[in-house]
């Protein structure tokens, strides 16, 4: 089943889930620490216990304030690296503060689709003028998986395997998923490095 369909299918929170596992691996483009978003893992999962989602939301925003301010104008054209900020720092200001409903499916939809678009964008083998490459995401996210890219390919098997774990399971597929975004974030965080040090 393509990434479409499994989120077309996917129920409200599964779909939380998958937005915030989504975020949660764009982490170290927002300078957070690998805890930031942990309590809106915990309302997640038990939404009866402690602060809830949107209470966690604010709290994990009010945590990354300078990664949240707008390039000025006349910056110049965006790096490949600042799209990717942008785009992470995207799905953190348009999660809803209530996971239910049409706005959670929209949002876990836009997420899905930045969170491949920054790996494409920070991919090494990608070309220097490559913008975010959105028909080619799509046409990923539809089934069509052909020559891609390995940041791309791995980022999408995960959004694909926390899909497939959150349908019709309990907290333990949570904490399988957990694993899953953990293990993408340390990925992306060696890859910032990795750009950050050719930089310099």
């Amino acid at each position: 089943m393509s990434l479409v369909e499994l989120i077309a299918q996917a129920d409200e929170r599964a779909l939380t889930a998958s937005g915030l596992a989504c975020l949660d691996r764009c982490v170290p483009l927002l300078g957070g620490d690998d805890e930031v978003l942990r309590p809106l893992w915990t309302s997640l999962a038990d939404p009866a216990v402690g602060e809830t989602w949107g209470e966690c939301l604010e709290r994990a925003r009010a945590k990354l304030p300078a990664h949240f301010e707008e390039a000025g104008e006349g910056a110049g054209e965006e790096s490949g690296d600042d799209r990717a900020v942008r785009l992470a720092r995207q799905m953190l200001a348009t999660a809803p503060a209530e996971p239910v409903g049409a706005p959670v499916r929209e949002w876990a939809d836009a997420c899905s689709v930045a969170s491949l678009r920054i790996h494409r964008l920070l991919e090494v083998m990608a070309p220097a003028d490559d913008a975010d490459g959105a028909d080619d995401i799509d046409s990923r996210r539809e089934g069509r998986t052909e020559g891609m890219s390995p940041l791309v390919a791995a980022e999408l098997r995960r959004q694909i395997t926390v899909l497939e774990l959150l349908a019709g399971t309990g907290s333990g597929g949570l904490r399988q998923v957990l694993a899953v975004s953990t293990e993408g974030r340390r990925v992306l965080r060696a890859v910032v490095s990795r750009r950050a040090r050719g930089r310099s």
